[in-house]
């Protein structure tokens, strides 16, 4: 049984958000959720929302789970849509800034499938 959740076109880079999600991955969900609480980096508290979001998923799916079962089957963050934004740079040119944004997607499920 898997559960999972995503939370899509949040403002931050995908190359930070998986600095963050190399910590946590095939780790206990109780575990990762520790982790995630004491890393101090943005990309921490968004995965962390989104764990919880997958977690409460599987117990609507089956409310007799236990949720020390589980475990974070996969999570990964893939690139969304790019702000083009524009700065002025000298002799009148032109210097581009990209505002990245990501989708994070987590799957937790129990070791049963294994």
């Amino acid at each position: 049984m898997e559960a999972k959740a995503m939370a899509r076109y949040i403002r931050i880079s995908p190359r930070k958000v998986r600095q963050v999600m190399n910590l946590i991955r095939g780790r206990k969900v109780k575990e990762a959720l520790d982790i995630l609480s004491f890393t101090p980096k943005k990309a921490a508290y968004l995965i962390r929302k989104v764990l919880f979001s997958a977690l409460a998923n599987a117990t609507q799916r089956r409310p007799k789970l236990n949720p020390e079962e589980l475990y974070i089957k996969k999570v990964y963050a893939d690139g969304g849509p790019t702000l083009r934004r524009i700065r002025a740079r000298a002799m009148g040119r032109v210097g581009s800034i990209l505002k990245r944004t990501t989708h994070i997607t987590v799957v937790v499920g129990d070791r049963e499938g294994v």
